[in-house]
Order: structure tokens, then sequence, then C-alpha cells
């Protein structure tokens, strides 16, 4: 598949993805190392055939009006390969962009460092990963347009660094490139594996989208990454904590199980933009999670939904999803945006394959991870919430609860036929171990009722808008939170659970 797609050259990337004459060149002469003969031959050829004087361009420009930075690889010149001029190039570009707060875009296509150079290509590349890594930790967006062909050192350092990752279609990209690979072991690498496609699938990269497709899909991550100018004002929650529901809580759990009841998909659906992430960015996708980057009114966030399985045999929340959770959290922390975590759940995978890949151990992490996280964090009860699975998205500075979830250890079933030996005493398990809303905002964990005078599967898009309207109201006044106490008061939340109910 790779080996028909077409490259297109820096330039027309360029034309393609930035507003028309926005685009504004950092470049300066590069200053070669010492060469011999030989590469400088290779570098006259290179200037010649590429019309470029190295093998990435630097500059400024405007993506449907918006200001970036970019980084963009020309292929022609020396297989888009890096050498110590380029290394300045990009380093310079990327402390430039850091000191003027401009978001970054990377468009790698490389066959990795310049062999005619040697050791200090290859070690140019700790340079340019140490000027990502400060220009994500000062909070500004990097995003990477992995372009054909991606491969060797480039592939290992800022081509997989991105907040958010996506590549052309049919482009090969990967680690080992398949010269190297026939090289050294006499045989093609399998076709399709180092394909955009498989990445894709496997969870590495999070869509594969045209050049044409980029400057939307760019512009549209960019308005939830960045700040909005003229922040909308929320009303305060119309909702009560000290929630008296009218219904049984045996009616919440039935309630929480129909089918028809709306789930994270549709929430994110009907939110004022949402943008799917795609896996654990390390070769896993579980179905159980989605992670979007999405914006309820002007408040932005990064959401991490657990999805009801469409169907019954479909495996519950696994280990994959937690690692995918905790990318999420990874994201919010860097990019100083709000988390939100929805929690819709049987319950985690009970299996083999669940046990092996550190289920316990992922629930563990994702606890200390979100206990102890500095962006602000809001956790929603849409549904069901049973388990370790439930209370591994649980901590946040504020929770909202839709009128029929809930949360236990167990399901109801499950803990009668402990106690009971049957499952008929799950009406009176349910009762008994008080996991209903209004129990949950007397123990002073739920700080807002989303109420359903009419069930929410009754009327699912406009309770999905009155969720989003709370998890806006949420949002807000969980960032005013001052961020030098918002560990202690989450500290001292959950420390003091259940006090003002005895």
């Amino acid at each position: 598949m790779s080996t028909k797609t077409q490259r297109i050259d820096a330039a027309t990337l360029l034309s393609i993805v930035l507003d028309e004459d926005s685009f504004q060149s950092w470049d300066s002469q590069p200053q070669q190392p010492v060469l011999n003969e030989s590469y400088a031959a290779d570098l006259n050829t290179a200037r010649n055939r590429s019309g470029t004087d190295e093998s990435v361009i630097t500059g400024t420009g405007l993506i449907q009006g918006r200001e970036v930075a970019l980084i963009v690889s020309e292929f022609n010149f020396l297989a888009g390969s890096i050498g110590q001029a380029a290394v300045k190039r990009i380093v310079a570009a990327i402390q430039r962009a850091t000191a003027a707060r401009l978001p970054l875009l990377a468009g790698p296509a490389s066959g990795g460092t310049r062999m005619q150079e040697g050791t200090l290509a290859f070690l140019g590349m700790v340079a340019i990963t140490d000027a990502v890594r400060r220009h994500k930790e000062a909070g500004l967006p990097y995003l990477v347009y992995l372009r054909h062909p991606t491969t060797g050192g480039v592939m290992a350092s800022w081509g997989s660094l991105g907040h958010i990752t996506v590549a052309e279609p049919g482009a090969l990209l990967g680690f080992l490139g398949p010269r190297v690979y026939q090289a050294l072991y006499g045989e093609d690498f399998p076709e399709g594996i180092q394909s955009s496609e498989n990445l894709f699938r496997k969870g590495l990269i999070d869509a594969v989208v045209t050049p044409q497709e980029l400057p939307a899909l760019a512009s549209r991550a960019l308005q939830i990454l960045q700040p909005a100018q003229h922040p909308d004002a929320f009303p305060a929650p119309t909702g009560r904590t000290a929630f008296r529901n009218t219904e049984d809580v045996w009616h919440a759990v039935q309630s929480s199980r129909n089918p028809r009841r709306p789930d994270t998909r549709m929430l994110l659906a009907t939110a004022d933009d949402a943008l799917p992430l795609n896996g654990t960015g390390q070769g896993e996708k579980d179905p159980g999670l989605m992670l979007a980057l999405a914006r309820f009114g002007d408040q932005r966030c990064v959401v991490l939904g657990q999805q009801r399985p469409r169907h019954p045999d479909t495996a519950s929340l696994g280990p994959a999803s937690l690692r995918e959770a905790r990318r999420g959290m990874q994201l919010a922390q860097e990019l100083g945006l709000p988390l939100v975590t929805i929690i819709d759940t049987t319950g985690a995978e009970l299996s083999v394959q669940a046990e092996e890949g550190g289920l316990a151990g992922e629930i563990a992490r994702s606890l200390s991870e979100l206990i102890g996280l500095r962006s602000p964090s809001v956790s929603v009860l849409l549904g069901q919430g049973t388990g370790g699975a439930a209370l591994a998205l649980l901590p946040a500075d504020r929770t909202i609860a839709a009128q029929n979830s809930w949360l236990s250890p167990l399901p109801p079933e499950g803990a009668s036929a402990i106690l009971h030996r049957t499952t008929s005493h799950a009406p009176e398990m349910a009762r008994q171990q008080r996991i209903g809303v209004d129990s949950l905002c007397e123990f002073g964990l739920v700080d807002h009722v989303v109420e359903e005078f009419v069930d929410a599967a009754a009327r699912p898009r406009e309770f999905c808008h009155e969720l989003g309207a709370a998890i806006a109201a949420a949002i807000s006044l969980a960032i005013t939170i001052p961020a030098a106490d918002r560990l202690e008061r989450r500290q001292k939340k959950f420390h003091d659970l259940g006090e003002a109910a005895r």
C-alpha cells in the first residue's frame, strides 16, 4: 500500500494547510558541518532537486485564521534526513514557538537521521525531544501530521510526541525502514504492518486524514486546546446538593440498565464540539472507553467516558481502557485543561487476559493519578457505577450525577449472592448499601444532581443538553479553586466522606 502513496512536497503541503499568503519563513542559511567532497556534492544535488536549502522548513502561518508555528519536512532533500543543521533549525523553531506561546504543527516525512553525518546527527534527536518537552511543559499544543514515509530516529523522537497525532492515508510509518529490514534479514517486511491505517487500528495514532482535511481538523483541535477570548458565563447549577429521590433506588438501578438510556457517545454528539482521540498511543485500543477533546459552551476539556457495550457479549472495561484513560489524564495536565470523567459501567473485565494485563494495578494507578491531578476535574455519574471500574474514574474536584445513576462495590445481584446465596434480594441490597444518588449527596460525594422527572431514556437528546450544561457549570466552579489549594481540597473531600451523614 505505502509504495503506491504519492508524496507531496513541503511547499504543496503548506499551500493546502495554510490560509493563502500567510506563511512567513523563520529560516536562515544553514551552517553545514565540515564537508567532504562527496557529501558536499550530495547537498548541492539535494538543493537543486528540492528547491530548499535543508530537509525541513520552519515558520509561522494561519490555519483558518489561527496562528501556528510549523516544522515541515522536505523529503526530496536527502530523503528528509535530519543532520546537524536541520537539528539546529528545528530546535530554534520550537523554542521560538514556545517563547511566542504559539501552538506547533509538525509534518515529518523522513527516513531518519543523516547517515553522512553519523553519530552527531543521531544525537540531535535528544535536543529536538527536549525542545518538544519544554514546549509541552509550557502548556502549549503540539500537533503531529505524519507523512509518507516517516521512519527511524524521526519517528522515534519528534514524530511520536504529539498531543494529537494523525497521518496521511497509506503512509509508511514505523521505526524500522523496510530497506534496512530487507538488508538485515533477506526478506521483505510484512505488508501493511507499517501503514497509517494499521497504526490507527492499533491505537497508535488518532486519525487518518488527507492533507485537504487537515486544516479543519487542526482548527477544531486548536479551538478546544486554546483558551477562548471571551468565555461564556454559566449560570449556577439548578439542582440540589441535599437531593431526595421520590423513587425507590431499585427503580434507578432498572432505569440505568435501559438500553435506550443516553450514553457517553450521545453526550459527546450533543456537545458544542467534540474531537475523538484514539487508543493509548502505545498499541492498544479498547472499546470500553472513549477519549475526546470537547467543548461544552465555552468550557474546554478532556473527556474520558466509559462506554456501555452495544452487545451483551462485548468485553467490559479492561486494562487497556484504563491506560487510555491515563493518556487523557496526561493530556489534561500537560495542556492545563479541565478533565471530565464519565462513569457508566457494569464493572471491570473479568478474564485471564485482564488479570495478566494488570487490571488491578491499572485501577490503582488511575486512582492515584486522578487524586493527584493538577488540572481541574469533574466526574459524572451517568448510569451504572459498578466496582473498581467505576471507582477508577471517580476522584474529582466536583461530582455531578444523573438522578437514576448509582455507585456500589458490586451490582446489587452480586451483593445479594454473597450475603444470601441468591440474587433475589438485589432490591433489598440496593437499599441497604445506600447506592442511590440521594445517599451519595448525603455522604458529600455528589455536588449536583441532574434531575430525571422524565426518564432520560424517554428524552435522550434533551437530557444530554441538560447534562452538558451541568458539566459546563461544574467546570466553571472547578477552575475557580486556587491551584495551590486544589489537591488539599480534593483530599479533604474524600477523607471526610460520610462525616455529615453520621
